[in-house]
């Protein structure tokens, strides 16, 4: 019988679409929530808030394994809170009695040069297992996808922009994943026991650079974007700038552009032997972003014109 499955975040980017592909594949889904009484999406809602003990007991009851996808990036001190959650749930997990923790971290070499964002995501994979319930790790860089932070980043700046003033740093590697290649892994390591407690890298078929992104992007929208690069321009001054061209609030593009420093590319491929198969090209996953947006923008307009 296929195990029942706690999905946190799960009105969200990650956890929506993880969703609906579990609940496909036979399992019994159930959809932590902070909001269960407007949730439309797949599984049954439950209402549960990392940052609070008591609900995660009951959102956790009769589960076997728990996906962990939430995280405080829009908040100053997202790696206080981060780290606590992180230490609630594993223990909450632990008092539950799950098998195992599924957790979607961040590519990055461990070097003691990790951005505040990366380095959080790492401390939070060492707090999960601390109470004893087995966490399988995917570390994955730019996730492409309709309704993901970094994408709608790279699509705004596409899409309002005529030129780019960059900072030097656009110029670090980055390995973008098509956002089905990422539900895909999630849902492969979910049963098997060779997956069971370990780290993944998972990235697309691609190491490219930020302006190579945004120029790709930039030509599949049938736009040109010029890039000027100005090696003085702050991280501070450029969140600044991207909240004043794009709707991502200041502080979590702060961490986001604090993270840009750091190169994340897979360097170890052990994830093909669990959950074999090609990934999607970074046009193609542009192109696929680009249609599920068009989708969702017909669909509100729809549902604006019954109401």
């Amino acid at each position: 019988m296929p195990p029942t499955v706690l999905v946190t975040g799960a009105s969200g980017f990650i956890g929506s679409h993880l969703a609906e592909r579990l609940e496909q594949e036979g399992h019994t889904v159930r959809a932590m929530t902070r909001t269960p009484d407007h949730y439309t999406g797949a599984g049954q809602p439950v209402f549960g808030d990392v940052g609070d003990a008591d609900s995660l007991a009951t959102a956790m009851e009769g589960c076997d394994a728990a996906y962990y996808l939430v995280h405080s990036l829009e908040s100053e001190d997202f790696e206080q809170k981060d780290a606590d959650a992180a230490l609630n749930f594993g223990a909450a997990a632990k008092q539950a009695g799950l098998e195992r923790i599924i957790y979607l971290g961040g590519l990055g070499q461990d070097d003691g040069e990790l951005s505040p964002h990366l380095r959080s995501r790492r401390q939070v994979e060492q707090l999960l297992p601390l109470a004893g319930v087995p966490v399988t790790v995917l570390r994955a860089a730019v996730v492409v996808g309709h309704g993901g932070i970094s994408w709608e980043i790279t699509r705004q700046l596409v899409d309002h922009l005529p030129a780019m003033v960059t900072p030097h740093w656009v110029n670090t590697k980055t390995q973008p994943i098509a956002l089905p290649d990422v539900i895909r892994y999630l849902a492969g390591v979910l049963e098997p026991e060779a997956a069971r407690g370990r780290v993944f890298e998972i990235g697309g078929p691609e190491v490219l650079r930020y302006k190579d992104m945004l120029a790709r992007a930039a030509k599949i929208m049938g736009k040109r974007l010029p890039n000027l690069t100005v090696p003085l321009l702050t991280p501070g001054l450029s969140s600044q700038w991207l909240a004043l061209v794009t709707d991502v609030d200041a502080a979590t593009g702060r961490n986001l552009i604090d993270s840009m420093i750091n190169e994340v590319v897979v360097h170890d491929h052990s994830i093909e032997e669990i959950v074999p198969g090609p990934t999607i090209g970074y046009d193609e996953s542009v192109r696929l972003a680009l249609a599920d947006r068009h989708k969702a923008e017909q669909a509100a307009g729809q549902k604006a014109e019954q109401s």
